[in-house]
């Protein structure tokens, strides 16, 4: 059965805000558009770090631009509170490797979802490592990724490392639009495809069909 996922992170944030506590939060962070609305709604309830940890992006420049418009984004918005940036190690080889045998599987599947796995676990480890009280991903402020499967996955992880998964989905509430917003008033680079090198081909491949 389909969760409402918005309606379970508002519950919790109403429950630190009564409690007058500012957890701190690992949040995972794909690129600056995605983090924009986030880092907006959540910064005034947690102390926020947002870690960069993206193997599927591929080449490694477009990886280190997107990691630097989200560095400026940090700097440049005026966020409720302090927010941190953590640019993890690349490690494409991780990726290329739980990818293989699924190449040819068509964006939003099974590949998809265990790159879900990939990112979210290293953030679960560096989370427990380093005495974070949530861990999560801007990820499902996408309307193409799968906010029931994020979940799941986060759920799984939590109970595998031990660390509360801050639920969500981003792009209810309007988030997906003010990201968009956002992303216009910063003028921020927005990618046309996920990152990896399998998005991008299917992403050539729809235009030279349109």
């Amino acid at each position: 059965m389909k969760q409402n996922y918005q309606i379970i992170l508002e519950r919790e944030i109403k429950k630190i805000t009564d409690a007058k506590r500012r957890p701190r939060l690992l949040m995972h962070a794909c690129c600056a558009p995605c983090s924009s609305y986030v880092m907006e709604y959540l910064a005034s309830v947690f102390d926020m770090t947002m870690y960069f940890y993206n193997p599927n992006i591929s080449p490694e420049s477009e990886l280190i631009f997107r990691g630097s418009e989200l560095e400026r984004l940090i700097h440049e918005m005026p966020l409720s509170g302090h927010v941190e940036l953590i640019r993890a190690e690349y490690e494409h080889e991780r990726f290329i490797e739980i990818a293989r045998g699924m190449e040819q599987l068509p964006e939003g599947g099974e590949r998809c979802f265990k790159c879900y796995e990939l990112r979210l676990r290293k953030t679960a480890e560096y989370a427990k490592e380093n005495g974070f009280e949530y861990f999560s991903t801007t990820l499902s402020i996408s309307p193409h990724k799968n906010s029931q499967k994020l979940n799941e996955i986060g759920s799984e992880l939590s109970e595998e490392y031990g660390i509360p998964y801050l639920f969500s989905d981003f792009k209810k509430r309007g988030g997906y639009k003010r990201s968009c917003e956002l992303s216009a008033e910063y003028n921020l680079y927005r990618q046309n495809y996920c990152g990896c090198i399998y998005s991008k081909a299917q992403s050539i491949k729809s235009l030279s069909v349109n």
